[in-house]
C-alpha cells in the first residue's frame, strides 16, 4: 500500500541519508580517476529510462497534461542536460548541470513537491533523478577536474534567464505552473519565505545567485587548498 509523502518522515531522512553516503563515497573515490565511459552512459541510460517510465506512468493514470508534465521544471531541465552531459562529456553543459542542477535538486530534495511517497515508483524516480543530478555534477568536479568559475555563474543565471520567455508563455497558454512562476507550490517550499507573487520570482533570482555564487566559492576554495 502506498502512503502520502511526509516531508521529514522516515522515508524522506532514510533519502537525504542516501545523498549523503553517495557523496562521501565519490569524495572518497575522487583520487581513484574517472570510470570508464560505457559506465558513464549507462548511468545517463538509467536517469534516462526513469524518465521515459515516468511520463509513461502519467500517460497511463490520465496524469500527463500540457500544464504540469512538459520537462521545463529546473530540474528537469537539469535532467535532461545531465543526461546528455554524461553520454557526450561536453564541458560546455558541466557550468549548468553544476550550479543549476545541485542548487535546484538539493531544494528539490529537502522540501519536494511530490504527493506520493515509498514505496510508489514516483518516490523512487523523484529522488533516483535528483540524486542523479548531484552526484553527477560532484564527479565531474571531484573526478573528472572541473573548476566552478564565476563566469559559470554569471552563464547559468542568463540561461534561466533566457528561458523566461518561454515558460511565461508556455505557463499562459496551457494555464501551467512551470518554475513556481504563476504560483508558489501547495505543500510548502523556500518560496514561502520569498515573499509574496510576484516579487517571490525576484527574491529568487537573487536567491539563484547568492547560492550559485556561494557553490563557486565553496568548491574554488576546495580545489585550492586540495591542490596546495
Amino acid at each position: 500500500m502506498t502512503s502520502s509523502f511526509v516531508m521529514f518522515s522516515v522515508a524522506h531522512i532514510a533519502v537525504i541519508a542516501v545523498l549523503l553516503l553517495a557523496m562521501v563515497v565519490v569524495f572518497i573515490f575522487r583520487k581513484k580517476g574517472t570510470v570508464p565511459r560505457k559506465y558513464e552512459r549507462l548511468f545517463a541510460l538509467s536517469l534516462l529510462a526513469m524518465e521515459v517510465l515516468y511520463h509513461v506512468w502519467m500517460m497511463v493514470t490520465d496524469r500527463w497534461t500540457l500544464a504540469s508534465s512538459l520537462p521545463l521544471e529546473l530540474c528537469s531541465i537539469s535532467l535532461l542536460v545531465t543526461i546528455v552531459l554524461l553520454w557526450t562529456g561536453n564541458r560546455h553543459l558541466i557550468d549548468f548541470v553544476f550550479f543549476a542542477g545541485i542548487g535546484g535538486a538539493i531544494q528539490a530534495m529537502l522540501t519536494p513537491v511530490l504527493d506520493l511517497g515509498f514505496p510508489h515508483f514516483r518516490y523512487f524516480h523523484f529522488f533516483y533523478t535528483h540524486i542523479g543530478i548531484i552526484l553527477t555534477a560532484l564527479y565531474f568536479t571531484w573526478m573528472k577536474g572541473y573548476r566552478p568559475t564565476f563566469k559559470g555563474v554569471v552563464k547559468t543565471m542568463l540561461a534561466l534567464n533566457l528561458l523566461l520567455p518561454l515558460l511565461f508563455v508556455v505557463n499562459y497558454l496551457f494555464q501551467g505552473n512551470y518554475m513556481f512562476l504563476r504560483e508558489k507550490p501547495y505543500n510548502g517550499s523556500l518560496l514561502d519565505f520569498l515573499g509574496p507573487y510576484p516579487w517571490y520570482i525576484l527574491s529568487l533570482e537573487g536567491v539563484a545567485f547568492i547560492m550559485f555564487t556561494g557553490l563557486w566559492l565553496g568548491f574554488r576554495k576546495w580545489r585550492t587548498r586540495s591542490e596546495g
